[in-house]
């Protein structure tokens, strides 16, 4: 194999933690993720498959069936975004697939994990595109289009539908949500979302943010409403679901973010409610790298207590 050239392995631009470009173009990732297979566990009972939903971009989902215990039984559908800086991270890695698992088996809803094309080889809008592809493909069985996935068509309770996701999922998660509020007849009327559940979300403030900046070459300003929503009121009092759940972490190197939406969210005039929980001593993420400590299992509960709500 060539070695590399001198001009080819020189780095023209590095965001910490997460990727490294180099000037011909080629991107290391810091953190390279691994990849966990579907499976059907015993012990909870929870089936996973993986369903490919636009094939010239891989965009895929893995589904999360929890134990059936009557033929007709029909569990919440939760959306699920994954987080990682837009960049980093996948459904299908081990960190993602044993959470989602545990929140099948724990909160006892039906899961669709989406896994989007990354930053910074796909920049924004990719990751937002791929997801409302996703959205669009849950709502063609919410309404009787034809949706070919049994999982789905026999066991989702599409009247009580949850977005969520961790860190720059949460944020795909509200954007999600903005879409389906603005323009609601894309998802027709046979998918009810009802609630949001944001954890140690990664929203934008009125600083410059080199993440944000990189991936979105087509508006880097951080008062973009994708990134900064609660610096557009008008747009979060659109939103549709009826209860919105933050999670933030007291370490979190974001945290505050988290805290600036929660208060635009009050002040705006949307209608829903909305509740901020905050997990005392813990970092960003925590629940995915300790998820057996007891700080993890608190969070767990208060999302099987959003999900398992009524409508």
């Amino acid at each position: 194999m060539d070695s590399l050239s001198p001009a080819s392995s020189e780095v023209v631009y590095e965001i910490p933690l997460l990727f490294q470009v180099y000037k011909d173009g080629r991107v290391e990732r810091y953190r390279k993720h691994d990849f966990t297979p579907p499976s059907d566990n015993p012990v909870t009972g929870v089936r996973s498959k993986d369903v490919v939903i636009v094939l010239e971009n891989n965009v895929t989902v893995r589904l999360y069936l929890p134990k059936i215990t009557q033929n007709d039984q029909k569990f919440p559908l939760l959306v699920y975004f994954h987080g990682g800086g837009f960049a980093i991270e996948s459904a299908f890695s081990t960190y993602y697939d044993s959470y989602l698992h545990s929140v099948a088996a724990e909160t006892n809803v039906l899961v669709v994990s989406v896994e989007y094309r990354l930053a910074p080889e796909h920049k924004i809008p990719a990751c937002y595109d791929d997801s409302w592809a996703v959205m669009k493909w849950v709502s063609q069985h919410a309404n009787g289009e034809q949706g070919t996935e049994p999982w789905l068509n026999s066991h989702a309770d599409f009247s009580r539908v949850f977005l969520s996701g961790d860190s720059a999922g949460a944020n795909i998660a509200h954007n999600m949500m903005m879409r389906a509020s603005v323009d609601e007849d894309k998802l027709g009327d046979g998918l009810k979302i009802v609630g949001m559940a944001l954890v140690h979300p990664y929203f934008g403030n009125n600083e410059p943010d080199r993440i944000w900046s990189y991936c979105c070459p087509e508006n880097p300003k951080t008062d973009d409403p994708r990134f900064n929503p609660a610096a557009h009121p008008s747009l979060l009092s659109k939103l549709v679901c009826s209860n919105i759940l933050i999670c933030t972490a007291e370490k979190d190197f974001i945290r505050d973010r988290g805290w600036t939406y929660y208060e635009a969210l009050k002040k705006c005039g949307w209608k829903g409610q909305v509740e901020i929980k905050e997990t005392e001593g813990e970092e960003h993420v925590f629940h995915l790298v300790k998820p057996t400590c007891e700080k993890a299992k608190a969070l767990m509960k208060w999302l099987a207590d959003f999900f398992q709500q009524s409508p």
